[in-house]
């Protein structure tokens, strides 16, 4: 299933007018439409950024990125037991890439479910140009942010080549331009979660993803083998859509799930009457 998606943060007319100057990374909104400057005329640039899903599709498991500590590592390594989150982003990126890395740190301190613990978070850096000392700054602050020390083996960040980088972000639907002028890049924002095998679940836009939203992603991702029972229930009521990279209340299913609560309940006082009225039988008999 492809479907492509831009998205963009509110952001006022002159804020975005300085940021595609400058090169700033942005997240673009609409059916496959990049936002217009104030004249009415799309920039170049932005014609060559986007997310398109490519949901249920297949990661390579075999690229070799480097981790914090500068060692060559496959993709493979990360997968195979939790799901996983996957931020696309840039380290020295301005503007973007920081809310974006914000805006996840926020949803994980929210979600009862743990990083290291019960998925792996895959941060990896488009820019070929860096390298392990700057992945490594960013695992320090964001771990520490975090304040899980499940995190430490759990919140990867990665570097790699060109070839490696092209391969992974055309996987998962990622489209960015670089901008010589500037050395900076143009980006969607968003994040995607990513079953056990590397298949992709789920995409999630903007730079604020609701804690709700993405533990939803992750228990589904899982197949339910993570989460509560609670959870179960709740994602009977709530349906993934993907236009949106949203929950949504399913109405229908609420009402099923009322009315067999009502049916049980009704049950269960039955029950309980014929029970007393069988126990005043035999007390009068």
């Amino acid at each position: 299933m492809r479907i492509r998606e831009s998205h963009v943060h509110a952001m006022s007319w002159v804020s975005l007018s300085l940021a595609l100057a400058w090169g700033f990374g942005l997240s673009l909104i609409g059916e496959g439409r990049g936002q217009s400057l104030p004249s009415g005329q799309p920039a170049p640039i932005l014609r060559e950024v986007g997310i398109d899903q490519k949901l249920d599709a297949q990661i390579p498991l075999d690229l070799v990125f480097r981790d914090e500590q500068g060692r060559a590592i496959s993709l493979r390594e990360y997968f195979g037991e939790k799901p996983v989150i996957l931020a696309l982003v840039y380290y020295e990126c301005p503007m973007l890439c920081t809310l974006i890395l914000n805006g996840v740190l926020r949803s994980l301190r929210a979600l009862p479910l743990t990083v290291g613990k019960e998925f792996t978070v895959l941060t990896v850096s488009f820019d070929p140009r860096e390298g392990p000392e700057l992945a490594a700054a960013k695992k320090r602050a964001y771990v520490r942010s975090y304040g899980r020390p499940e995190a430490e083996g759990g919140w990867h960040f990665l570097t790699g080549e060109e070839t490696a980088i092209r391969r992974l972000t055309e996987a998962v639907g990622f489209r960015y331009a670089f901008d010589p002028e500037t050395g900076q890049f143009a980006h969607a924002s968003g994040i995607m979660v990513l079953t056990p095998q590397g298949r992709i679940a789920r995409y999630f836009y903007g730079i604020e993803y609701a804690p709700r939203d993405l533990r939803f992603g992750l228990i589904e991702a899982a197949q339910g083998r993570i989460g509560s029972p609670v959870d179960q229930i709740l994602l009977y009521c709530y349906h993934y859509d993907p236009k949106t990279g949203k929950y949504s209340l399913l109405v229908m299913n609420v009402l099923r799930l009322a009315g067999a609560a009502t049916v049980l309940a009704l049950g269960g006082f039955i029950l309980v009457m014929l029970h007393r009225d069988r126990r005043k039988k035999r007390m009068l008999g």
